[in-house]
C-alpha cells in the first residue's frame, strides 16, 4: 500500500498542481475565446456568403430581364412577319407586297436580325430577306429548326447559337446567329399549305449581355443554357468546344429555380439557377467556394490577432492565480517525497483548511501504513490457505464407501486375491491423499494416486472399459495440486464410459509444454454438446447425478487459488464421440523449497519459472 501511494504522487511530478492549474484554466480560457472566434467567423462568413448570393441573384434578374426583352423583340417580329406580310397575302399574287412587307422589317430591326426567311412544306424557299442567293441544296428539312417546327407546330422554337448556313454572303463573312422557327399556313392559288417561317437574330447581341456580367477576376462567371443541357453561351466556350474544359450544365439544366450547392471536378461550389421565359434556357451563375473564404482573410486574421493577444493576458493571469493556489500544495508535496525518501520530517500543514486537513490526514496514514501492510499480507495468505483447505476438503466420502463394501463381498466370496489388491490400492491412494497434510506433491505421485484409483474402480466395474497412461518421464519431476485427476477420471467414468459393453475407453496423457505442464484426460464415451461443457466450470450450481460431489469447478479453483486465474481447465466435448478435459499448470520443478514457497501462497511469475526450469535443467546434467 506504502508502494502504491508512493507511485501516485510520482505520477503527480511530471505535471505539478501549479501546472495543471494553469493549464486547466488557459484551456477553458482558450476554449471560450476559440468558440467566440469561431462563432464571430461563421456569422461574418455566413452574412457575407448571403449577400454575395443576393447580389449575384439580383445580376442574374437583371440579366435574365434583358434577355427576355432580347428573346420578346424576336417574337414580336415573328409575329409581325406572320401576320402583317405572310398570312394577309397570297405568294402567286401578292408577291412583291410580300417582300417588301419583309424588307421593311428587316430595314426596321437590321442592327440584331441578319435574316428571314420562309419555306414552304417541301423545304423550298418562298421568300427571304435581304434579297441573297440561297446556297445549293442547303437540305433544309433535314435542319433541326426545320423539324422542332414541323414535329411541334404549336409552338415556336430558339435554338442554340450556330452559323448561319443558307444564304451565300457577297463578302463571304459567317455569322453567329439563333433562329426562332414556328409553323405559319401559307397561302398559294388561293390554297393553303404549311411552312416554315425562320428568324434568324444576331447571337452578338446575347454575347454583349453575358460578356458584360462575366467580368469578375474571382473565378465567378455566368453561362446560358437550353432546357436540355446544351450551351448558348459560356465565357469558356472555345475551351469547352475544343474539351480542354467542362461544364456541369447537364446537371444544370435539370435544376429548379434557386440556390444549389455541387461539387464538380473537385471543387464545391454554389450555383444559382434563373430561368429564361419562352425559351426554357437557364441562366445559370456559379459561385466557387473560394470566393466566400477569399474575402474572409482580413476578417480572420483581425479575429486571429484578437485571440492570440486575449490568450496572452489569460496566460498571464492564469500564472498568477496558480501560483497562489498551488503553492500550499506544492510544500505539502515536498516534505511528503521527503518521507518517500526515508526521512523522517514533519508533514506540512498549512493553507488553507482543505489543505490543513489533508496534511494532517498524511500523517496520521504514514503511521498506519506499516501496520496496515503486515496485517494484509498475513491475512491474504491465511485466506489463500483457508480457500484451498476448504476446497479441498469437499472430497466426499461415498467412494471409501463403495470400495469398502466392494472388498466385503470379495473376502465373502473367497476372491482373497482381488481383496489383497484392492485393499492395497485403497492404502496407496488414500497415503497419497492424505500426504501428511500437505497441498503441493509431484506429478509423480498424483499419478499414482491416479493409477490405484483407475485400479479400484476396473474391479468395481468388473473391466467395463479400459485406462491408459501415456506421460513423458519429464513430466514427473514438477510440482501439482494433489487430487485433481481423479475427480476428472470419475467424472469420465460416471458420465462418459459407465453405461458401454466393455467399449469405453479411458486415456490419460502429459506433456511439458514450453514453460507450462498440459495433462488430459481423454474417454469416448457419451460426450456432450458445447453449451453444456461450457457451462461445466462456470456454473457452479449444477446438480450432479454421480460422483465424487468435488466436481471439475473444484479441481479448477484449487489449481487457480495456487497458480493464477491464467491456469485450470479447457473442457472440449462431442456428442456421442466423447469428452476431452486438459490440465494447464505451470513448469515448477518440484522441491522442497518450491513446495514450501507454494503452499505458503507465493504465485511464481513467468520469469521466475524459466529461471526454475532453467536451474533443474543445469543440475540434472551436472
Amino acid at each position: 500500500m506504502k508502494t502504491k501511494f508512493f507511485s501516485y504522487i510520482e505520477k503527480l511530478k511530471p505535471t505539478g498542481i501549479r501546472s495543471v492549474l494553469m493549464i486547466v484554466f488557459s484551456v477553458i480560457s482558450i476554449s471560450l475565446m476559440l468558440i467566440l472566434g469561431v462563432v464571430l467567423y461563421f456569422r461574418f462568413s455566413n452574412s457575407a456568403r448571403q449577400e454575395t448570393i443576393l447580389s449575384t441573384q439580383k445580376l442574374m434578374e437583371q440579366t435574365g430581364e434583358n434577355l427576355e426583352d432580347y428573346l420578346v423583340a424576336m417574337r414580336q417580329i415573328s409575329d409581325a412577319a406572320y401576320y402583317s406580310v405572310i398570312k394577309e397575302n397570297d405568294f402567286a399574287k401578292e408577291e412583291e407586297v410580300i417582300q417588301k412587307g419583309m424588307n421593311l422589317l428587316y430595314e426596321v430591326n437590321k442592327d440584331s436580325l441578319r435574316s428571314i426567311a420562309v419555306y414552304n412544306n417541301y423545304g423550298s424557299l418562298m421568300a427571304a430577306e435581304p434579297v441573297v442567293s440561297q446556297k445549293e441544296d442547303p437540305n433544309v428539312t433535314r435542319q433541326s429548326w426545320y423539324r422542332r417546327a414541323m414535329e411541334e407546330m404549336e409552338n415556336m422554337h430558339f435554338s442554340t447559337p450556330h452559323i448561319q448556313n443558307l444564304f451565300d454572303d457577297a463578302a463571304f463573312r459567317y455569322y453567329w446567329v439563333i433562329s426562332l422557327s414556328r409553323v405559319v399556313e401559307l397561302t398559294e392559288n388561293g390554297d393553303s399549305r404549311m411552312g416554315v417561317l425562320l428568324v434568324d437574330m444576331d447571337y452578338s447581341g446575347i454575347s454583349r449581355m453575358m460578356n458584360q456580367i462575366n467580368t469578375s477576376n474571382n473565378g465567378q462567371y455566368y453561362y446560358l443554357c437550353d432546357s436540355s443541357g446544351e450551351i448558348i453561351y459560356h465565357p469558356r466556350q472555345v475551351q469547352i468546344s475544343n474539351r480542354i474544359s467542362s461544364e456541369n450544365s447537364s446537371t444544370a439544366a435539370g435544376y429548379k429555380e434557386g440556390v444549389h450547392k455541387e461539387k464538380f471536378n473537385g471543387q464545391k461550389r454554389t450555383v444559382i439557377v434563373n430561368t429564361v421565359s419562352y425559351t426554357g434556357w437557364k441562366l445559370v451563375g456559379v459561385i466557387p467556394n473560394s470566393v466566400f473564404t477569399h474575402g474572409m482573410i482580413n476578417m480572420r486574421y483581425f479575429i486571429i490577432l484578437l485571440m492570440l493577444l486575449t490568450a496572452m493576458m489569460l496566460m498571464i493571469v492564469n500564472r498568477v492565480v496558480s501560483d497562489r493556489i498551488s503553492r500550499p500544495i506544492l510544500k505539502l508535496n515536498h516534505s511528503v517525497k521527503e518521507y518517500e525518501a526515508g526521512e523522517k520530517p514533519d508533514i506540512y500543514i498549512g493553507g488553507s483548511l482543505e489543505i490543513r486537513h489533508l496534511g494532517y490526514s498524511i500523517q496520521r496514514s504514514y503511521e498506519q501504513i506499516d501496520r496496515l501492510m503486515k496485517e494484509i499480507v498475513l491475512e491474504q495468505t491465511e485466506r489463500r490457505k483457508s480457500e484451498l483447505d476448504a476446497l479441498q476438503s469437499q472430497i466426499n466420502p461415498h467412494f471409501l464407501y463403495n470400495a469398502l463394501e466392494s472388498i466385503t463381498w470379495m473376502v465373502e466370496g473367497e476372491r482373497n486375491d482381488e481383496a489383497v489388491f484392492m485393499i492395497s490400492q485403497l492404502a496407496r491412494l488414500f497415503r497419497i491423499s492424505l500426504s501428511k497434510g500437505r497441498t503441493v506433491i509431484s506429478i509423480k505421485d498424483e499419478l499414482q494416486h491416479a493409477e490405484s484409483y483407475m485400479n479400484i474402480q476396473k474391479i468395481r466395474y468388473k473391466n467395463m472399459f479400459s485406462v491408459e497412461f501415456d506421460v513423458d518421464q519429464e513430466v514427473c519431476s514438477y510440482c501439482t495440486v494433489k487430487l485433481i485427476l481423479q475427480p476428472i477420471l470419475e467424472n469420465a467414468i460416471n458420465y462418459g464410459v459407465s453405461g458401454m459393453d466393455d467399449c469405453g475407453e479411458i486415456k490419460v496423457t502429459g506433456r511439458k509444454q514450453g514453460g507450462n505442464i498440459l495433462l488430459s484426460v481423454e474417454d469416448n464415451g457419451m460426450g456432450m454438446s458445447e453449451e453444456e461443457a461450457g457451462l461445466v466450470l462456470t456454473d457452479s450450481s449444477r446438480i450432479h447425478k454421480h460422483g465424487s460431489g468435488v466436481g471439475l469447478v473444484n479441481v479448477n479453483n484449487r489449481i487457480q487459488i495456487l497458480f493464477g486465474k491464467e491456469y485450470g481447465l479447457h473442457i472440449e466435448s462431442e456428442l456421442d464421440e466423447g469428452t476431452k478435459v486438459f490440465v494447464c499448470i505451470p513448469a515448477v520443478p518440484f522441491t522442497e523449497e518450491n513446495r514450501k514457497i507454494l503452499e505458503k501462497g507465493h504465485l511464481f511469475s513467468k520469469e521466475e519459472i524459466a529461471d526454475k526450469i532453467q536451474r533443474a535443467d543445469t543440475y540434472e546434467k551436472q
